[in-house]
C-alpha cells in the first residue's frame, strides 16, 4: 500500500493490486476510509466520514489531483 500523501491527519495511498480500476486514491483517518476516483475527483466510497469531513477530504484530494495522478502512473504506468 504505497502512501503518496500525508497531509493532517490523513494517509492518502494505493493499494498495489488494484492497477485495472480507473486511477483512485483511498484516504483514512484512525479508523474512517474513503476512496476516490480521479479523474474527475469524485466520491467512490465513504467508510464513516462525515459530510463535513468528508467535503474537507474531497478538497484535499482535487488540491492534489495532479501530483496524485502523476503518482499513480508511476506505479501503474496508465492513467486509466
Amino acid at each position: 500500500m504505497p502512501t503518496v500523501l500525508r497531509a493532517g491527519p490523513y494517509r492518502i495511498y494505493f493499494y498495489s493490486h488494484e492497477p485495472n480500476e480507473p486511477p483512485h486514491v483511498h484516504v483514512d483517518r484512525d479508523n474512517l476510509s474513503a476512496k476516490f476516483w480521479l479523474n474527475p475527483v469524485s466520491l467512490a466510497r465513504n467508510l464513516g466520514f462525515s459530510a463535513r469531513e468528508l467535503r474537507q477530504v474531497e478538497r484535499l484530494v482535487r488540491e492534489n489531483q495532479a501530483a496524485l495522478l502523476e503518482a499513480w502512473n508511476g506505479i501503474f504506468g496508465t492513467s486509466g
